[in-house]
């Protein structure tokens, strides 16, 4: 998906920036195009980058500059090389992570963000899509229809099978290793880079696990951290967890839904701690020391928070959010969830149009829906009126219809971009 966005963007744009977290594919994505590039993850290149950063805004366009997070200077020598009259598709800029303590000029105007992350189902080439997000956010209240092969076991197998591509069919003790280093890397290895030293890496680990088993809720901090300890005798101060989930999120390694504060309705009072997802569910159900069989199983594991629901039903949820991310940015649209205050109601994801207008989705680990599990998207429908464009659940069964009132049931391989 960002491949199309990538490159409709840098035929008229002077610097493109490549935001996500590790392994999402940014340099290579960049490389494609680029004609010079400067890896500032290696010793030679960052000493260049760090003696005199104008050097690398030098050489045949476009000029890649990797990990530019290294030497954040570059920022700044790059926006006033766009205000100088840089020529479009000049620079490319990709970051695994905000610089600590990020206090240059957001470069607003002047270079663009594309966010990247693991690959969706469609990526990923599950099945071929039949249901257009975009048509859904553009109002034209397609018709749904389409049959999907994916079973419950599938859908489990790519929770646990990762979006990064670099992961991409690997399997067993493989893949283990994989996630495993990913995690240590995050540990021994980033954390440090952002002037952190993890005095006790297992207590992260225990806060990362926690995280995870929160994973599709609005669980307090307070709470995770409790549930990271409870076991552990005392638990360790604010002070020392609070850091985590700033680092992880300048990681990109949480990547939290937001809550959806309407400004063009009028409803209630609505809460608005963030919908807790890490980047990719794979990472979640390691930290859980969980696989497939296990999650179909519905085998209890890790530290004990409330949730409706299986931990199968939660890590699903962030599956199809992962990929309704995907879609939705390529949409041109932004992604949130809906609670009230007081939880009487919940719309897992609201995805919105700059207008203002919406699609109502909600995730449902079932074939065939019951009226129950649509009462939330049928209250915003009589909330909200004309603002909702359309109602959608996402589902494990085989087939894609629109119900007699109007709400769309789409398997989450049949939908896309």
């Amino acid at each position: 998906m960002v491949d199309d966005e990538f490159a409709e963007l840098i035929r008229q744009l002077p610097a493109i920036v490549f935001q996500g977290a590790k392994a999402v594919g940014k340099t290579r994505t960049a490389q494609r195009l680029a004609k010079t590039a400067w890896q500032l993850d290696t010793e030679a290149h960052l000493a260049v980058a760090l003696a005199d950063p104008s050097v690398l805004l030098g050489g045949e366009t476009p000029v890649l500059i990797d990990e530019w997070q290294h030497a954040p200077a570059l920022w700044d020598k790059v926006r006033r090389a766009v205000d100088e009259g840089a020529t479009a598709g000049a620079y490319i800029l990709t970051g695994s992570a905000l610089p600590k303590g990020a206090g240059f000029h957001s470069g607003a105007g002047r270079i663009v963000t594309i966010r990247m992350r693991p690959l969706s189902l469609v990526e990923r080439g599950v099945e071929r899509p039949a249901v257009s997000l975009r048509s859904l956010v553009d109002g034209r209240r397609p018709r749904i229809e389409g049959h999907s092969t994916c079973d419950l076991r599938r859908y489990a197998d790519e929770i646990v099978g990762s979006g990064f591509p670099g992961m991409r069919g690997l399997t067993g003790r493989a893949l283990r290793a994989q996630l495993d280093g990913y995690i240590t890397h995050i540990i021994d290895r980033d954390f440090p880079e952002f002037g952190h030293k993890v005095r006790k890496p297992a207590v992260l680990k225990r806060w990362m696990t926690a995280y995870a088993a929160a994973t599709a809720t609005t669980t307090a901090y307070e709470k995770i951290r409790d549930a990271a300890t409870s076991d552990q005798g005392e638990k360790p101060a604010k002070s020392v967890v609070l850091p985590y989930r700033d680092i992880l999120e300048r990681l990109w390694v949480l990547d939290p839904v937001p809550a959806w504060l309407p400004t063009r309705s009028h409803l209630g009072r609505l809460a608005q701690p963030p919908k807790h997802h890490l980047v990719d569910p794979a990472l979640a159900a390691r930290l859980l020391g969980i696989d497939a069989t296990a999650l179909v199983e519905g085998m209890a594991t890790g530290p004990t928070l409330p949730r409706d629901g299986t931990l199968l039903g939660a890590l699903f949820d962030s599956l199809v959010t992962q990929s309704v991310r995907v879609y939705a940015q390529h949409a041109e649209a932004s992604v949130k969830h809906l609670r009230t205050a007081h939880g009487e109601h919940e719309v897992d994801l609201v995805v919105e149009r700059p207008d203002g207008r919406v699609v109502a989705i909600e995730v449902k680990l079932t074939q065939v829906p019951s009226d129950g599990d649509l009462r939330h998207l049928r209250w915003l429908r009589d909330e909200i009126k004309d603002d909702l464009l359309d109602a959608v659940v996402i589902t494990t069964g085989s087939e894609a219809y629109r119900r007699p009132d109007g709400i769309a049931v789409v398997p989450a391989a049949l939908l896309g971009p």
